[in-house]
């Protein structure tokens, strides 16, 4: 079966990473850089998906620009490679995008002029029952980006403690109910296992007693997983300590965000980079010999009325875009302008998983 997946803010990403004026206003969409010439350069798709961002870029880029694709679904490269097949200047990496300066080393590249990172599940990965993702289709309970090594929902919560299971819940889902539906999770599997998406979305809703008025009951669990699954949030840390490495002076970074846990992260670490004398703002220190800023922020961007009509999917989307400068980075090559935050090391008996 054919999956559709719509790119979500397609036109101001690409505007964004290529240089070109684009809306900063809430709501605002992106100007299309129609007329402007094709520019050099390489470029990084950090989630190619099925590959929205990167057709409109390769568009946009000259024939001698080389764009890079990473992801960690086996589907999204096969895509991937079929437009390789048709595109020289498409470069493949099944792989993270926090390891991308590893990756990018291996190519003999050691800048970049643009990094795109559209986090979160595509349309594809929703609707396809098998990936195990929506608690609206009946599917195994597998939520793994890479369906070729980790472990799967199913194995980790038939393993998981009462403790683990309501720590993610919690902080991953930010789930007032997560105690209860922990609980629930371990009382039940001992005489039925959870093995299908249906199982997990009916022992959560009779765990769940209250919830926001159109938001089916297992929402912030089932986002909860599947992050954990994945350790989507490690992953985003990683990439952006390793983004301010391979960045270029004047080089653009896009990040589109779905829920609030990835954007604070990334609007932590943009302003963090953007004003790194900030903890050194109350010494006596002359602002001449303050250091200076790693990043410029360049606002955010989200979906305007009639992308959210189209695709009711983009609503909770925001995209944040920062310019790198000249400054060199801190000894520590830029991880402490990631915050830390209160992640959960993938546990049980079996090891692996990561982003797409």
């Amino acid at each position: 079966m054919e999956f559709v997946h719509r790119t979500v803010l397609l036109e101001p990403a690409v505007d964004a990473l290529l240089n070109a004026p684009f809306g900063k206003r809430r709501g605002g969409s992106a100007q299309k850089a129609n007329g402007a010439p094709p520019l050099d350069g390489i470029y990084v798709d950090g989630t190619f998906g099925r590959g929205g961002h990167s057709r409109l870029l390769l568009e946009r880029l000259s024939p001698d620009a080389t764009l890079v694709v990473f992801d960690k679904d086996p589907q999204a490269i096969e895509a991937a490679h079929a437009l390789r097949e048709n595109d020289a200047r498409v470069r493949v990496v099944h792989g993270a995008f926090g390891d991308m300066p590893a990756h990018l080393n291996e190519m003999g590249i050691e800048h970049v002029n643009g990094v795109l990172l559209d986090l979160g599940v595509s349309s594809p990965q929703l609707d396809d029952a098998t990936r195990g993702f929506s608690f609206m289709r009946e599917g195994p309970l597998d939520m793994r980006m890479d369906t070729s090594s980790g472990i799967t929902a199913a194995q980790w919560l038939a393993d998981a403690s009462l403790e683990e299971i309501k720590e993610v819940i919690a902080n991953y889902g930010e789930e007032r109910f997560a105690f209860q539906i922990a609980k629930a999770i371990v009382s039940g599997r001992e005489s039925r296992p959870l093995r299908t998406t249906l199982d997990l979305a009916e022992l959560v809703a009779g765990a769940v007693r209250t919830r926001e008025k159109g938001q089916h009951p297992a929402t912030r669990s089932f986002q909860a997983i599947r992050i954990h699954i994945n350790q989507e949030l490690q992953e985003l840390a990683r990439a952006l300590a390793a983004t301010l490495t391979v960045l270029a002076p004047g080089g653009r970074l896009a990040i589109i965000s779905f829920h609030s846990l990835e954007d604070r992260m990334v609007k932590q670490c943009i302003a963090a980079a953007a004003r790194p004398g900030a903890a050194l703002a109350r010494l006596p220190i002359p602002e001449a010999q303050m250091p200076p800023p790693v990043l410029i922020s360049l606002g955010k961007v989200v979906p305007d009325e009639q992308e959210i009509a189209d695709n009711p999917r983009a609503r909770s989307a925001v995209m944040r875009v920062a310019e790198r400068t000249s400054a060199p980075l801190p000894a520590d090559q830029g991880a402490s302008f990631v915050k830390a935050m209160r992640l959960v090391p993938l546990g049980g008996r079996r090891s692996g998983g990561g982003r797409r």
